[in-house]
């Protein structure tokens, strides 16, 4: 049995297009939903908001909203290999039940784009991560 609930949730994918899982999100009565609430229209203006990020502060405030409201984690490292360029940042959505594959693309995407649009995040993100390895 489906669970009821009042609030909107993303339209479902079509047969074979994604791996969400979301059927058997909905069939579980104690599940966490927050993914599935992330509605195509959200989703666009989550995907404006992270490509107009200016500054690292406001990249990790939008992490801890993303981590609070979809209970899923973005990661963002640098490589463990030599970062040459901006290629060299791992940018990693969290794969969880109930968040669609475009979303785990196009999230990831969006950083990228704010990256290069201000290299001083870039920098900032090198040196909260012990750029120097002192």
């Amino acid at each position: 049995m489906l669970q009821q609930v009042s609030f909107p949730l993303r339209t479902e994918c079509p047969p074979g297009a994604c791996v969400c899982e979301r059927e058997r999100l909905l069939a579980e009565p104690d599940a966490d939903l927050r993914p599935l609430r992330l509605t195509r229209m959200e989703e666009q203006k989550l995907i404006d908001r992270i490509e107009g990020i200016a500054s690292y502060e406001e990249l990790k405030r939008l992490q801890d909203r993303i981590r609070t409201n979809l209970g899923v984690e973005l990661k963002i490292t640098p490589s463990p290999n030599e970062v040459r360029t901006l290629r060299g940042i791992v940018i990693l959505l969290e794969d969880r039940p109930g968040l669609c594959k475009k979303v785990r693309q196009s999230i990831p995407a969006a950083v990228r784009k704010a990256l290069e649009r201000h290299p001083e995040i870039t920098y900032a993100i090198l040196d909260a991560n012990d750029l120097f390895g002192m």
